[in-house]
């Protein structure tokens, strides 16, 4: 078996490990963040479960920092007295961002984790099958419950060679992205192997693992070994380790080979992080701000590596720079051995350790300017500035940038200013500081934890079982790769209300079409067409949640994204596949009728309806599996498990 099979297998409780069947695999660990997790644990609340079930449970604050009112700040409090009530660990405001930490000090080889942040695949790195997911699916997963998939082809990706020195991972996994596109790796599992990984550190592997999720891919996997084993070490954590590989007669799917000496720096230009192309071809472009972080990025190595570059130089006077450190663990070390005295002295600002501009709270760039960063997504304004350039590329790219105020080649950059090999700039070290302090453990006696819920958060929103027929509006009609920030924005404004579904629901689709939400009200139920990839991005169930809260009953789309298709089914919204004629001859505004509803989810594969402008009948698949049919039929999932 390859890596994947083995971390399958080992968890498998249902089901047959066949691409594109249904199965059900336990979980080990889950985490949350604060942005998806106030809903996550009002859902496991409804479960009506004393403690959590699953082996460790995380939930972290990374998010949400901004506390320019009273909401972030509360919601907080309901998440600490919460975790304490249910058997979860707390890692306080100021720890760090969560793929970050988790990779640090909980994540294990041989494991399945699920988390609510599509990110979540960053421990995939250490070994791990971990997988992003809408909330809901976490709360049964904290409730000892499977977690159900279909089985994903296996895509071998195998990294022959060795990095020239200019060239990061963040390298890699842009070049993975070019070939694959943002729809590539839907359905699929990428798993790393080839002589070239034994050279790639553990952070290094995370940086690769964690962007992957942008493929579309379910997660993406290393094998467990000696950089696993020195990485853990490090971390006080020897005894975590075990010995993961792929037998030597593995099998897969499909696979690819990037030759890593042929690799040299990519940058993604706006506003898709698959639109990969050279540094060398943008070079000279006067850049405006760079932002150096994000849980793709911001590694004790990544923050290093920068501090060597900018050691002993000035940020260009036009340009804004900031660094986010990952986690706590690195900005100590980062504060004890001088290389935050260089960032200062280079005149970089230092963010706390969150997701920041990442999640576009703080840093919105000016209009019409360039802005470099080290992220994973370019959403088209999920910086906070309408209309953004956007572009991603490696720490190393956006540090010599940031100094020479143009999108800098660092081959060029390296040959003009210093002989220093990249890696040669970064020495690991042997022992990392380990300060648990701000995590904070479960109370041993849950039974005396008061939950303090502030008065914004409500109750999760439900819908009744689905309708026998529905006569439905085309509320809106949007193109490929529609993503969750498109669908339900995050920011500045948004953010603080992911716990009040009634509040969060006026800003649904407001970047697309500012009147949409106004617009449902007076419709009641409707529909929402889309191209391929549908809901791409972000794990955020609200992307469901909050249309769901408006009306939205189905939604016709060419193909949609794995989390998003999971999240609407999650919550009885009925996700229908079209073809491309069928989503040209429909318009917005047209008005549909599905004569037999129910009895076609429930006794056939293809629906049909009806184009009452036309009077033409369409068809539609539905792709359901036995057990999500009847999750649709009962209204989301929550009325399924009342209902058993």
């Amino acid at each position: 078996m390859n890596v994947t099979q083995k971390l399958i297998s080992s968890h498998l409780i249902s089901g047959s490990m066949k691409p594109g069947e249904e199965i059900a695999i336990s979980i080990d660990q889950t985490l949350t963040q604060d942005a998806t997790g106030v809903m996550t644990y009002l859902e496991f609340e409804a479960l009506g479960i004393p403690q959590k079930r699953a082996r460790l449970s995380v939930s972290y604050i990374d998010h949400n920092m901004l506390q320019s009112g009273p909401e972030n700040a509360e919601d907080q409090r309901f998440l600490q007295t919460i975790a304490s009530k249910y058997g979860v660990y707390f890692s306080r405001p100021g720890n760090g961002i969560s793929h970050q930490v988790h990779l640090e000090r909980f994540a294990r080889p041989g494991e399945t984790l699920i988390g609510s942040d599509s990110h979540t695949p960053n421990a995939g790195a250490m070994g791990m099958l971990a997988i992003g997911a809408g909330g809901l699916s976490v709360a049964m997963a904290m409730a000892g419950k499977p977690f159900y998939m279909v089985m994903p082809h296996i895509l071998r990706v195998n990294l022959n060679g060795r990095l020239l020195r200019w060239v990061t991972a963040k390298d890699i996994i842009l070049e993975v992205l070019r070939r694959l596109t943002v729809w590539g790796g839907v359905g699929k599992i990428l798993e790393y192997g080839g002589d070239g990984i034994k050279n790639l550190t553990l952070t290094e592997r995370a940086t690769i693992t964690n962007m992957g999720v942008e493929s579309g891919a379910t997660t993406s996997v290393f094998p467990s070994d000696e950089q696993t084993r020195a990485f853990l070490k490090a971390q006080q954590r020897g005894s975590d380790w075990i010995p993961l590989e792929p037998d030597d007669d593995a099998s897969y799917d499909e696979e690819i080979e990037i030759r890593l000496n042929k690799l040299e720096p990519l940058i993604a230009t706006p506003s898709s992080p698959d639109n990969a192309i050279p540094v060398r071809e943008v070079a000279g472009t006067p850049v405006n701000q760079v932002c150096i972080g994000s849980c793709v990025n911001s590694s004790f190595m990544d923050i290093m590596l920068v501090a060597g570059i900018f050691k002993g130089k000035r940020v260009h006077p036009d340009v804004a720079v900031t660094v986010s450190p990952g986690s706590r663990q690195t900005l100590l070390m980062i504060s004890k051995n001088g290389a935050l005295s260089n960032l200062i002295s280079a005149g970089v600002r230092i963010l706390e350790c969150a997701c920041g501009p990442c999640i576009g709270m703080g840093q919105a760039p000016p209009r019409g300017s360039v802005s470099l960063r080290t992220f994973n997504r370019n959403f088209p304004g999920r910086s906070g500035t309408p209309d953004d350039r956007i572009y991603l590329c490696s720490p190393v790219v956006a540090a010599v940038s940031a100094i020479t105020g143009v999108i800098t080649e660092p081959k060029e950059y390296f040959k003009r200013f210093t002989a220093h090999g990249l890696r040669s700039m970064v020495k690991l070290p042997q022992k990392y500081i380990i300060d648990d302090s701000m995590i904070i453990p479960p109370s041993k006696e849950p039974e005396k934890v008061t939950v303090e819920r502030g008065p914004n958060i409500k109750p999760i929103p439900k819908k009744g079982a689905l309708e026998e027929s529905l006569r439905a509006r085309v509320l809106l009609k949007v193109g490929d790769n529609v993503t969750t920030d498109d669908i339900m924005p995050a920011g500045a404004k948004t953010l603080p209300l992911r716990s009040n579904i009634p509040a969060l629901s006026e800003y649904v689709f407001h970047r697309v079409d500012p009147t949409f939400s106004q617009r449902s009200k007076t419709v009641g139920s409707y529909v929402v067409m889309g191209g391929i990839n549908y809901g791409q991005g972000s794990s955020r169930e609200h992307a469901a949640l909050a249309p769901m809260y408006l009306g939205l009953k189905v939604v016709l789309a060419k193909s949609f994204a794995r989390i998003h298709r999971d999240n609407l089914i999650n919550f009885g919204i009925l996700p229908l596949i079209i073809s491309s004629e069928t989503y040209d001859s429909i318009e917005q505004d047209d008005e549909l009728e599905f004569p037999y509803l129910a009895k076609e989810v429930r006794e056939a594969s293809e629906l049909t309806f009806i184009g009452l402008k036309t009077g033409k009948t369409h068809k539609a698949l539905h792709n359901l599996t036995e057990r999500e049919r009847e999750v649709i039929l009962s209204g989301g999932l929550l009325n399924y498990l009342s209902g058993k």
